[in-house]
């Protein structure tokens, strides 16, 4: 019999409502299996499994009176640690920030606490959430459940190897440039970035969004239910709209049939595609065509010049935000954030302008390349989880971002895309699928993905704690 904390959120509100479950037993349950996995993941920050208890006792009474307070009361949920909650302070990953509690919950946490989901944990990330590891200077190091010597990627590092874990079944995490679906593929989970503004954050910023982070498809879009209302303090937060989330569990295999899918196996930049990926992406593909799609192979649209422009921007903004340390607090910064930001120290005006601009025309080339199909699918990143102890996978502050070139276009045209498991390696470590589709179409994203989910079969079985 599957354990609670491997139960689908889907399925715990329907046992809910059968009264055939209790939420204190699935509370307990994530708290039982969070005590064997932890010690050896570190997925971790400010858990807090008494107040996770009470908070079940409560949903607990509400469904016995058949009065839940919320879409998702009852279900154990993570949030990453950038994602402002009332009282917590916000580290950023970093031993070089002032512990600070936050004044409020920022959108996300807001409405998953409206909805009354158990809010027990929040999850690790990486200094700043530069990194795609779980390296930081205020974290321990954050592993991935599939291979403890991996990292389980990043910046949402401690979500991805939670989710993957089985510490229940809701997780959200942020991506700026890939922090959602680099976790999600290499921990074998699913994750939607959605489109810029669809979930509200706080503080906004170009190509930044929260995601859900959970096994399955459809737990996903019920998060979406609930994350997807818009909120002022985001700036860029889109406008109420009925989008029929509920239907993505019902969505069949006849959503494939007609579609016209965009095949792209070369980023036009960065890290080398591993034969492994390529395979795993081309039979996803030949799935989708053999149930009705229309499969084109696509040339490169991103250019080394747009990445390399891209990575000097961030290292001047990362240069600035030291600056603004104390010398103190900059000897706290993990030594290869440093390396990376002090780079950029002589950059004239001139190079920082344009640098700036490739942001832009990473945006015109990725609409203009996406705008002839339905969706494009690729891997998410050219290779699979690297050594645990690495900052990234060339462990060069020099060659940092190489490994984003399928992930950061779709941040900075706004275009949702996620991260959907299609197999693995010889030594057992996950594949991720992207499938974006075109702005604002979150909700196809979501029922491509549900159909592949169907074509692609079951997964194989997710990782145990190791023995004591």
């Amino acid at each position: 019999m599957t354990a609670l904390h491997d139960w689908p959120a889907t399925a715990l509100l329907a046992a809910y409502q059968k009264q055939e479950l209790s939420p204190v037993d699935v509370m307990q349950s994530v708290i039982d299996h969070v005590a064997q996995w932890e010690p050896h993941l570190c997925a971790t920050y400010l858990y807090r499994p008494e107040e996770a208890l009470a908070q079940a006792r409560a949903s607990e009474a509400r469904w016995h009176k058949g009065a839940p307070a919320g879409l998702l009361d009852g279900l154990p949920v993570t949030i990453k640690e950038n994602i402002a909650t009332q009282g917590d302070p916000l580290p950023a990953g970093t031993a070089a920030v002032t512990l600070v509690p936050a004044a409020a919950d920022a959108p996300p946490a807001a409405r998953l606490r409206e909805a009354h989901a158990i809010c027990f944990s929040k999850t690790t990330m990486p200094d700043y959430g530069m990194l795609s590891s779980g390296l930081s200077s205020f974290h321990p190091l954050a592993r991935n459940p599939w291979d403890l010597s991996k990292g389980p990627g990043g910046s949402s590092a401690g979500g991805g190897a939670a989710a993957a874990a089985g510490y229940g079944p809701l997780h959200i995490g942020t991506d700026i440039g890939g922090s959602l679906r680099l976790p999600a593929s290499w921990c074998g989970i699913y994750s939607l970035k959605p489109s810029l503004g669809r979930i509200p954050i706080d503080p906004p910023y170009q190509g930044r969004a929260a995601g859900p982070m959970t096994r399955s498809v459809d737990d996903s879009a019920l998060m979406m239910q609930v994350l997807s209302a818009p909120d002022a303090r985001d700036t860029m937060s889109l406008p109420a709209q009925d989008i029929a989330w509920s239907t993505v569990a019902t969505t069949g295999l006849d959503f494939i049939r007609g579609k016209r899918i965009g095949l792209l196996l070369d980023a036009g930049c960065g890290l080398p595609l591993q034969p492994e990926v390529r395979a795993a992406i081309e039979q996803a593909a030949a799935l989708l065509e053999a149930a009705g799609a229309q499969i084109t192979p696509m040339q490169p649209f991103m250019t080394p010049a747009m990445l390399d422009g891209m990575d000097r921007f961030w290292r001047m903004r990362s240069l600035s935000d030291l600056q603004a340390l104390s010398s103190a607090q900059r000897d706290k910064v993990l030594p290869y954030i440093r390396a990376w930001a002090e780079s950029a120290e002589g950059m004239s005006g001139s190079a920082v302008f344009q640098a700036s601009q490739q942001f832009h025309q990473v945006r015109l080339a990725t609409v203009k390349a996406c705008s002839a199909f339905d969706f494009v699918i690729s891997p998410v990143a050219p290779h699979v989880a690297f050594d645990a102890q690495w900052p990234s996978p060339t462990n060069d502050p020099l060659r940092p971002l190489e490994h984003i070139g399928f992930t950061v276009p779709y941040n900075m045209s706004e275009q949702p895309a996620a991260s959907i498991n299609c197999g693995y390696t010889a030594s057992g470590l996950p594949i991720g699928l992207q499938i974006a589709g075109a702005r604002f179409d979150d909700l196809g994203v979501l029922q491509l993905s549900r159909a592949f989910e169907q074509i692609r079969g079951p997964q194989k079985p997710w990782p145990q704690p190791p023995q004591a």
